[in-house]
């Protein structure tokens, strides 16, 4: 297993570590044939794939994550990022990527992104073949 490091610089953002989990597991695993498992292991960001063709889709995601679980409403958890804590869970702490040729079998236009919702922090990706 491997870990990449992420540094979020927004209270909510989507970074595109598409790139960085190919170079990472190829650098690591070397030939691979297979899935890889990408797992974030904290309660306030998650992972997903979405396009990454287009900025927009990815500032479009994040105002809808902020207008429908706004931060400062009366959440009953007190430490006052329960709307991160919603956002991860609606979104997944895993993906689960197809792997040829020690490629990632993704669409054309899809990409691999790293769902910060209670930042700026330092998180981790942990990546596994499988």
């Amino acid at each position: 297993m491997i870990e990449i490091d992420i540094r979020s610089t927004k209270d909510l953002e989507l970074i595109d570590v598409t790139r960085l989990i190919s170079n990472k597991a190829k650098e690591s695993f070397g030939e691979l044939d297979g899935v890889l498992l990408c797992f974030v292991p904290h309660t306030t960001a998650a992972i997903t794939i979405n396009e990454n063709a287009d900025l927009d889709v990815r500032l479009d995601i994040e105002e809808f994550l902020k207008k429908c679980v706004p931060r400062g409403i009366n959440y009953r958890h007190i430490e006052g990022n329960a709307n991160a804590h919603i956002i991860s869970t609606l979104i997944g702490s895993s993906v689960i990527v197809p792997v040829e040729n020690s490629n990632l079998k993704l669409g054309r236009w899809q990409g691999i992104f790293f769902v910060e919702a209670d930042g700026p922090r330092k998180r981790k990706i942990l990546i596994k073949k499988l």
